[in-house]
C-alpha cells in the first residue's frame, strides 16, 4: 500500500471513478408503477408509469437493465450545448465548466442507455473532441509548471478524470519546486537536521565529575 506522502496514492483507478459517478442524479421515466424504495442512501420514488423522476445514476442503470424505464441524458448532452462547449474550450485559455464527472456519465450512459440518447454517435464524437482540446491546454499549463519555479497551482473546473490524470505529476513537481526554493528542506532530506547542525568550531561544554 502506498504511504500518504506518495503523490501515487492520490490517483484512483477509471473503475473507482466511475463508482464514485454513479451517485450522481440523473432523470429517468418509468414504464412501471412501484412504492417508494428506502434505501440507505435515501428515499426515491413512487414510481408511476410515464412520469419523469430523479434517481441515483446506479439505480437508473438498474431499472434500465431490467426493461422498466427509460433514461433521459443529461441537458449537458445534447448536440447544441456540447457544440457550443467546445467552441468556447477552442477560443479560450480557461476550462469550461462541465459536471464534475462528465467523462464517467457519459460513458456509462454510452454503455447502458445508447438508444436513449438523441443523435449517440455525434454526441461522443463532441465528448471526445471536448476531451482532445482540454488535455491540450492541460499539457501546455504542465510545460509551463516544468519550466517555472512556483509553490502552487490554480486549474478551475478540472473534471474528476482530468484532475486525477495530472494529479501525480503535479504533486511531485510542486513539492520538488518548493524544496528547492527551501534550503531547511535541503538540508533535512538530505539528512541533516538544521536544528541539529553545529558550527565545526563551536566550543562544548565540559561538565565536572561529581
Amino acid at each position: 500500500m502506498a504511504s500518504q506522502s506518495d503523490p501515487q496514492a492520490s490517483a484512483i483507478s477509471a473503475a473507482e471513478l466511475e463508482f464514485l459517478a454513479e451517485d450522481e442524479m440523473i432523470e429517468i421515466v418509468p414504464n412501471m408503477r412501484m412504492e417508494p424504495l428506502n434505501l440507505i442512501c435515501g428515499d426515491f420514488g413512487p414510481f408511476r408509469p410515464q412520469i419523469a423522476i430523479q434517481v441515483p445514476l446506479w439505480l437508473a442503470v438498474a431499472l434500465k437493465k431490467r426493461g422498466k424505464c427509460t433514461i433521459r441524458p443529461p441537458e449537458w448532452m445534447s448536440v447544441e450545448k456540447l457544440t457550443q462547449v467546445l467552441e468556447a474550450e477552442r477560443d479560450s485559455e480557461g476550462f469550461q465548466s462541465l459536471p464534475f464527472h462528465y467523462v464517467e456519465i457519459s460513458r456509462i450512459l454510452f454503455d447502458h442507455a445508447r438508444e436513449d440518447i438523441p443523435d449517440v454517435y455525434m454526441v461522443r464524437s463532441l465528448i471526445e473532441d471536448i476531451k482532445d482540446v482540454r488535455f491540450h491546454k492541460i499539457g501546455t499549463g504542465l510545460e509551463i509548471i516544468s519550466k517555472e519555479r512556483t509553490s502552487a497551482l490554480r486549474l478551475k473546473n478540472l473534471s474528476a478524470m482530468e484532475a486525477n490524470v495530472v494529479r501525480p505529476f503535479v504533486t511531485t513537481a510542486l513539492q520538488t519546486f518548493y524544496k528547492l526554493s527551501s534550503p531547511e528542506l535541503i538540508q533535512e532530506s538530505n539528512g541533516v537536521p538544521s536544528r541539529q547542525r553545529r558550527p565545526i568550531n563551536a566550543p562544548t561544554r565540559v561538565t565536572k565529575p561529581r
